[in-house]
């Protein structure tokens, strides 16, 4: 006999700043140490919950080795204080992992399994570079029928650019607009209420007394906007995946370090103990696309995760469609006839950063927060992933 399912409902949601990587603000935080820092502030948004009742943290990474391997959602939950009763498991769907991980304890709350979870995301590109230390392929994807989850993923915003035709001063003008964008949210205070302002401990030997001198200072800011930046200044840029490209690092997502985090409960728990909810987990959709053309993922997750939670995509009142690239945004803007005032309202990741496996977390975090300022009903967080992926997640304001 099927058992109807039951909502899922936000009660918390925040993310730290994002540090450029690899010699950003962070450099030298670990990732467990920014999540943990994240979560402690997620918990306290919710003081009155028993953490006792969480069943499990479910931890985004793309790159779970290193600094932020060891199964790194375990072990920062237990150095977040948080009750040893409390589980922990790290997941990998690269640049989804983080939204993948949101679905995840959403679900175990929709089954019935669990009634309160978290779910965040964590990166430091600055300590775990693109690929890991030591890649390891598999020989037969180079083989001509696999070749396409071979290629870099600057090469297949290179191929989405040319089979979508969109042009390069159509990338530069959509990466200006994205730094404008974050630049107005900052100075508006659009980033307030979802960041956690966090802690950097910095130790430096003193010659004068031979001791370490020890300073702690606290950001709260997002580094990687620049209030400088020009079309002038973006069209000087040379193409670095192709000789003859279009794709620059002016219209590519930086690379970043930072952490998000969200407690999900059911709506038994939010009547237990009063709590008022952000929003309400709606929809998760992923879809498979050719590899070399991975950018264009959105493209098919977005009606599915539409269509799983029975609303329209004109009902998507903010996207926040991750700027991997400029040319797969515009692609998929393009290709389902997306509204661009309803896209990255506050900025994408062209301006703001892309830590990876966090970007889910903390574009969750940026659409709840920014639909409860503006009144909104539905948003989404989507994004293309690497080997030919895109994933999307629909939130509802309550």
């Amino acid at each position: 006999m099927s058992k109807q399912l039951q909502d899922a409902y936000i009660v918390a949601a925040t993310r730290s700043p994002i540090g450029r990587a690899p010699r950003g603000m962070f450099k030298n935080v670990r990732p467990d140490d920014l999540l943990v820092q994240v979560l402690k502030s997620a918990l306290a948004q919710v003081p009155g919950l028993d953490p006792k009742l969480i069943e499990d943290a479910i931890v985004g990474c793309a790159f779970p080795e290193a600094e932020q391997g060891l199964n790194m959602a375990r072990m920062a939950v237990l150095l977040a204080g948080l009750p040893q009763t409390v589980g922990g498991v790290t997941v990998n769907r690269y640049c989804a992992s983080g939204i993948t991980a949101i679905a995840m304890a959403a679900d175990r709350i929709r089954v019935g399994e669990a009634e309160v979870m978290i779910a965040a995301g964590a990166e430091s590109m600055s300590m775990v570079p693109m690929m890991g230390h030591h890649p390891s392929m598999n020989m037969a994807i180079f083989k001509d029928e696999n070749i396409g989850m071979a290629y870099g993923m600057g090469l297949t915003a290179e191929k989405v650019a040319l089979q979508w035709k969109v042009g390069r001063e159509a990338q530069d003008q959509f990466a200006l607009a994205s730094h404008q964008k974050a630049i107005a949210a900052q100075l508006a205070g659009e980033f307030r209420d979802e960041t956690t302002a966090i802690e950097i401990t910095e130790r430096s030997p003193n010659l004068a007394t031979g001791a370490i001198d020890v300073k702690i200072r606290s950001v709260d800011r997002d580094e990687g906007a620049r209030a400088d930046s020009t079309l002038a200044a973006l069209a000087k840029l040379k193409p670095v995946f192709a000789a003859k490209g279009t794709v620059t690092a002016g219209n590519s997502s930086q690379t970043s370090d930072g952490a998000g985090a969200l407690i999900l409960v059911s709506e038994r728990i939010l009547k237990q103990f009063n709590l008022t909810p952000l929003a309400r987990f709606v929809s998760f959709a992923v879809r498979g696309v050719p590899p070399e053309i991975m950018g264009i993922g959105p493209k098919e997750a977005i009606p599915a995760a539409c269509k799983a939670g029975g609303i329209s995509q004109s009902e998507i009142d903010w996207f926040e469609l991750n700027e991997a690239f400029a040319a797969q945004s515009l692609a998929v803007i393009q290709d389902l006839g997306l509204d661009p005032a309803k896209v990255n309202p506050l900025g994408g990741a062209i301006a703001l950063g892309h830590p990876l496996g966090a970007t889910g977390a903390i574009r969750a975090a940026t659409t709840i927060h920014g639909m409860r300022r503006r009144n909104l009903k539905y948003g989404m967080v989507t994004m293309c992933v690497g080997t030919g992926m895109g994933a999307a997640g629909i939130f509802e304001r309550l």
